[in-house]
């Protein structure tokens, strides 16, 4: 898929602080979860010290008393568990948070070692420390013993979602954000290339003559380049035009001499062949010259309003038809235009025109259509008559060169194939068939406008 420079950009710069965005919240997460571990590490040390800071040794088994600062100690299912353990693994003190429990544990530890595990209370995940002492006292006796505090991760885990939810909720606005300043840069940056396509559009419809502006640097060197070209162009095809007029004057003048000459001379009037050669001749000359002139469309600049051309066509050339000026209807928007220099479409309308006053009874149509065709537009012209038609068999040779459907009408089988040689050039379609108003023969033309 082709898309705008603008929403590539856009693409590539979402993907990119998606990426970056999900790495940075991975890894804050999981810098929040490490520091969630550990402060719960440190508060079993600390619960540890507090269990410690109140034990004794009664009849040689370590004992707590009921009133530990840390109140969880003596809630019913509060989380936070506490369990003594003699050198033989029997358990020989547990705390009132325990009633009603089970928690095995029956692991022992030397003197001074200290270990983190996980435990399981009933479904309850539980993170816990053992820790093991020797506890001597000359007045009530001594021993080994095992310390084992436990801590639920409930409170871990509904922390830890408390923070993701607060850590994506804000990642994800700022990402938004971004995504909107990365937008509207965009379009800022882009904006003189936005610019460009205007002033081109303008130039291709001969609003403008060529590009001007302040231009930031980077877009002032192809701007430049652009006016060069259209300037060249330009000045091509005026040398182009101006050099085959010059032909076309070189050529016709001895041509229309000779012709004269051997037609005056009575005392050798010249041979049917010898004047069908000249007018040959003549013909071809018109139609190459014509041919080479209509070489490509005009691509800068160049543009023609239908309605008055088209009007003026109307209404002259049926008055110079010999049996009259037939009855004539003319349709055509104010807004349409042609994608040429005026010249073009005089020579497609005059030779339409031309073709049906020739063969036409009483009656011709002229009918311009202006429709919106994708990004730019079409231009229909239809060329009606009530005479007799073009038979099917004929329609495509009639637009070849020097082929007419019939002989005994005056005419040299060039006009309607300059038509199609223009039509052609300009990307557009001839369709011949029948009109159903008229009855006669129907030219359709359709040619795209790119405005």
């Amino acid at each position: 898929m082709n898309h705008s420079l603008q929403r590539r950009l856009l693409i590539v710069a979402s993907l990119v602080l998606a990426a970056f965005l999900g790495t940075t919240g991975f890894a804050l997460d999981q810098a929040f979860r490490t520091s969630l571990i550990q402060a719960q590490q440190d508060r079993l040390q600390g619960f540890l010290y507090t269990v410690l800071a109140g034990a004794d040794v009664r009849e040689g088994q370590l004992q707590v008393p009921g009133d530990l600062p840390e109140g969880r100690f003596h809630q019913i299912g509060s989380g936070l568990y506490a369990v003594v353990l003699d050198d033989q693994g029997r358990t020989t003190w547990r705390s009132r948070s325990l009633i009603g429990q089970r928690l095995d544990l029956d692991r022992t530890l030397p003197p001074g070692e200290r270990d983190f595990y996980r435990a399981e209370l009933d479904g309850e995940r539980l993170v816990g420390l053992a820790y093991g002492l020797s506890w001597e006292d000359p007045e009530t006796g001594g021993g080994d013993f095992t310390l084992h505090v436990a801590e639920s991760i409930t409170f871990r885990l509904e922390e830890r979602a408390a923070y993701r939810r607060s850590l994506w909720t804000w990642l994800g606005g700022a990402g938004a954000g971004l995504l909107v300043a990365q937008l509207l840069v965009l379009r800022w940056g882009l904006r003189p290339l936005r610019r460009v396509t205007r002033d081109l559009q303008l130039i291709e419809r001969g609003r403008k003559d060529t590009l001007e502006g302040n231009y930031p640097r980077e877009v002032q060197g192809l701007t430049e380049r652009l006016n060069q070209l259209i300037c060249s162009e330009r000045e091509r095809t005026t040398h182009y035009r101006n050099s085959l007029a010059d032909l076309a004057h070189s050529l016709k003048t001895p041509l229309a001499v000779l012709r004269t000459t051997l037609e005056s001379d009575s005392s050798q009037p010249p041979s049917p062949q010898t004047m069908e050669q000249i007018e040959r001749i003549h013909e071809t000359v018109d139609y190459q010259l014509g041919r080479a002139a209509l070489a490509g469309p005009p691509h800068f600049g160049e543009s023609t309003r239908v309605q008055p051309l088209a009007r003026r066509v109307m209404d002259t050339l049926p008055k110079t038809r010999p049996a009259g000026p037939p009855a004539t209807t003319f349709d055509c928007p104010g807004e349409a235009r042609f994608p040429g220099p005026e010249g073009d479409l005089m020579e497609i309308l005059g030779n339409l025109v031309d073709n049906a006053c020739k063969w036409c009874d009483d009656r011709i149509s002229l009918r311009v259509d202006w429709q919106a065709h994708g990004r730019g537009w079409l231009l229909t012209l239809q060329m009606e008559d009530d005479g007799p038609g073009v038979p099917e068999s004929a329609r495509e040779r009639i637009l070849q060169r020097g082929q007419r459907a019939d002989e005994t009408r005056p005419g040299h089988g060039i006009g309607l194939a300059m038509v199609s040689e223009l039509v052609a050039n300009y990307r557009g379609k001839i369709q011949i068939d029948r009109s159903d108003r008229l009855g006669g023969a129907r030219f359709t033309l359709t040619l795209p406008v790119n405005t």
